[in-house]
């Protein structure tokens, strides 16, 4: 019966938000139904996550969920870089990675540690995540300095973001193959008992199945939303800056926010983890350098050149879950404690 509700309520919410886009309805209003509508599309695809996740183990489940959460991102973003928004789209990218570093694993962990007084995972998979997330900060930190200080040319800057773009990708392929084949038994899950004898609610063909049409439906909806962006900043007065790093990226979060606490509430913290940590490194190595190279194929690259408020975030956010993550073991304050550096930068966002 709840099932049954559930899918009447996404089906209603999905149908008026696209009403209201395509009917021109007034755009506070689109984005309220829009907003709707992404809460229930993100419960569908954090259900499709886990029942995939049931199939695939915690691991894969949680990079199928960071890879099709990040579709909307990366949807939005190559519209963005159509219409030459490169600022927007650095500024999206960079609340993408603070949002799943602090908002999207900060949630999970006390949510999940309110329940069981401490959750573990894989205390090998945390140190090659904290090792992942400095060479990202690396990758975008030298570019930066080395453009500003010695005043490169166009030409150079260019060469520049494309051989940097270029070597993110190989080391992300290959982290991928390292993981995922050569030494996967080494960072195989740790089950902590958190199934409890549950089954999954979808088979394995129709898991993946939800799983791929709630992907879409998430791409909808947020671009949807976004064309309601201007008029709503315009309305509230909030700053380009803050609309990408904030709400922009909390939109194309949903769906990260809502699997991954879900996850950390079964006890399956391995998998919240790496669908926060995860996503973060995809698009720090993966997502920001494709949008790189499309650039440069669309005819206008856009450069890898971060300015030091974004570069700032990335980092402080970078420290401060490397250092909650790195014994393979949280709870609920250190939860709190990520939610907190969350809530600071997005007072320091709010009044640039």
């Amino acid at each position: 019966m709840k099932q049954k509700l559930f899918f009447a309520g996404l089906a209603a919410a999905f149908a008026l938000s696209g009403a209201g886009h395509f009917l021109h309805w007034d755009n506070t209003l689109q984005f309220v139904l829009s907003a709707i509508a992404i809460i229930f599309v993100a419960g569908f695809l954090g259900k499709a996550t886990e029942n995939v996740a049931h199939y695939a183990g915690q691991r894969l489940g949680g990079f199928l969920n960071a890879t099709f959460g990040n579709a909307a991102e990366l949807i939005i973003a190559f519209f963005l870089i159509r219409e030459q928004q490169f600022a927007t789209v650095k500024a999206s990218l960079t609340g993408a990675i603070i949002g799943n570093l602090l908002l999207v694993l900060g949630l999970s962990v006390l949510l999940g540690g309110l329940k069981y007084k401490e959750q573990t995972f894989n205390g090998r998979l945390a140190d090659h995540n904290a090792t992942l997330m400095v060479l990202a900060v690396i990758g975008l930190f030298v570019p930066a300095v080395f453009v500003v200080t010695e005043h490169f040319s166009f030409d150079k800057d260019r060469f520049l973001s494309l051989a940097v773009a270029a070597i993110l990708i190989v080391s992300y392929a290959l982290w991928l193959i390292f993981s995922m084949i050569t030494h996967k038994d080494m960072l195989a899950d740790e089950r902590t008992g958190g199934d409890h004898g549950e089954q999954p609610a979808w088979s394995k063909g129709r898991s993946v199945l939800y799983l791929l049409a709630a992907t879409v439906m998430v791409a909808l909806v947020s671009e949807w939303l976004v064309h309601t962006l201007d008029a709503f900043s315009a309305k509230f007065g909030l700053s380009e800056l803050f609309i990408g790093a904030f709400v922009i990226a909390i939109i194309g979060n949903a769906a990260e926010h809502s699997a991954a606490v879900m996850l950390a509430l079964k006890n399956k913290i391995g998998a919240a983890v790496e669908i926060a940590i995860g996503s973060s490194l995809q698009i720090a190595l993966f997502v920001a350098p494709v949008l790189i190279l499309v650039s440069a194929l669309m005819g206008n690259t856009m450069d890898i050149i971060f300015t030091p408020i974004e570069l700032t975030a990335i980092g402080v956010s970078v420290f401060i879950a490397k250092s909650v993550s790195r014994d393979g073991r949280t709870n609920w304050y250190e939860g709190v404690l990520l939610l907190m550096v969350y809530v600071i930068l997005g007072f320091a966002f709010y009044l640039v």
